[in-house]
């Protein structure tokens, strides 16, 4: 939901509706972000605007281009590559030491998102699906109390939240995987070598369900994306 009835918004709140439109997926790799229909939109001055694009920017979610404005990020397919790459390298590792560090709260926290994400599927709402599942994984490698690796994998989440509306081909798996429910059985046995195994098996059938041939987003219109989601 953007929060379209509260006034005025920030320049720092501004940057987060639009992050949130971008990780549901309701504004596409491509689509432009133009200051003036933003503006109208959201009730506020190109110079907020301004400064919340720079700041998405700045996250490389959205790309400024000389003279003709500012667009939703289009990772190439190299980079498509190496983000799943990089995350196969660090996530596994992360998810052995949440696993021996967990606590029953923080079981309970993870099984809400879950629950979230399914209630999500439910309603057929993908792009709020693959958000939340985005932040599962955040949340681990915040439970593996590693804040460096953390911060990189949070990174690099947000780019594959670009990378997934561009090239996922199978959307029909939110619905067919357990990967996330199989995870929790090794978080609530606090078995390390499990949750690392699983993780990386998961890594890899997301790194497989991606088409790297071809860009498949379709850009819409700001007011369509943004009024009355």
């Amino acid at each position: 939901m953007t929060d379209l009835q509260d006034a005025p918004l920030t320049a720092d709140r501004l940057s987060e509706l639009l992050e949130l439109a971008i990780h549901e997926h309701r504004l596409a790799p491509g689509t432009k972000l133009g200051e003036d229909e933003l503006g109208e939109i959201y009730g506020v001055s190109r110079t907020i605007v301004r400064a919340a694009l720079q700041s998405l920017a700045h996250q490389r979610l959205v790309e400024l281009r000389r003279n003709k404005g500012a667009f939703v990020a289009q990772p190439k397919v190299k980079e498509a590559r190496e983000v799943f790459e990089a995350r196969a390298l660090l996530e596994p590792r992360t998810a052995h030491s949440a696993a021996l560090r967990i606590t029953d709260a923080q079981i309970a926290a993870l099984q809400a998102h879950i629950d979230a994400e399914h209630a999500a599927i439910h309603k057929g709402d993908h792009g709020r699906a693959l958000y939340l599942s985005g932040q599962f994984h955040i949340e681990i490698a915040k439970i593996a109390d590693q804040e460096t690796i953390a911060a990189f994998i949070q990174q690099l989440i947000s780019r594959s939240s670009l990378i997934i509306a561009l090239y996922w081909q199978r959307r029909s798996a939110l619905c067919e995987s357990n990967a996330h429910h199989a995870l929790m059985k090794a978080f609530i046995a606090r078995d390390g070598d499990r949750a690392q195994e699983l993780m990386n098996s998961h890594l890899v059938d997301l790194m497989t369900s991606l088409d790297l041939r071809n860009i498949t987003a379709t850009p819409t219109t700001l007011r369509d994306a943004l009024v009355g989601s």
